[in-house]
């Protein structure tokens, strides 16, 4: 073994344990992201930062977002191993692939189609073939592909987007942000219920808006 490798195991250890720390307790959750390796989503200057808990740039003005709230979210989420999961945001497809490994089936749809191109490429490089990609509106979710058993968003919301929420099934569970984009924003949990919605906030975080119509690449 090479200082290199030695050098990645060691980042990949301290990611681990960065993960408990701020929260992570869920072992599935835990050994999913201990078999996506972010390295496979990040190219160019970031790349050496790969295993940092930071959120880091990619194409299209996005981000990818930091390891601890992509396993504090899918943590929310409590997905079971025969649920379909809708991602809406797939940016650079480190989300979905996390979900892949939990899910029966995840669909992952963004408005800006280079995102979706790139991130099918790892994906199916990954050999994750439970992943279905989707460049459109994510803010109308997938109708065709409805109802869900969970649905996680990835941007935010001024508030619950009335389509997802139609699609989620009853008994399952959105998380998502909600909040302005230049304001403080709230991760919450929304439960449905035979009766209606129960909500639940978890913590600050900062997202990119939810934007409807398609971007233009």
């Amino acid at each position: 073994m090479s200082d290199n490798d030695i050098s990645i195991a060691e980042r990949k250890m301290q990611f681990l344990f960065a993960l408990r720390s701020r929260g992570v307790t869920d072992k599935r959750v835990l050994e999913a992201m201990e078999k996506v390796d972010r390295g496979a989503f990040i190219r160019g200057i970031f790349a050496d930062r790969a295993y940092e808990d930071m959120p880091l740039p990619i194409a299209c003005g996005q981000t990818i977002s930091q390891p601890s709230v992509v396993a504090l979210m899918t943590q929310a989420l409590d997905v079971q191993p025969r649920d379909k999961v809708l991602e809406v945001g797939t940016g650079s497809g480190y989300q979905a692939a996390v979900l892949s490994h939990l899910a029966r089936r995840v669909y992952t749809v963004d408005r800006h189609p280079r995102l979706v191109r790139e991130a099918k490429k790892v994906i199916d490089a990954l050999g994750l073939v439970n992943v279905t990609t989707f460049a459109a509106d994510g803010s109308f979710g997938l109708p065709d592909h409805a109802p869900f058993d969970r649905i996680l968003v990835t941007a935010a919301a001024e508030d619950p987007p009335g389509p997802l929420l139609a699609q989620l099934k009853p008994g399952g569970i959105m998380v998502l942000p909600v909040g302005q984009s230049d304001h403080v924003q709230s991760l919450i949990r929304v439960r449905k219920t035979e009766t209606g919605l129960d909500y639940d906030e978890l913590r600050p975080v900062r997202f990119v808006p939810l934007v409807e119509g398609m971007g233009k690449d």
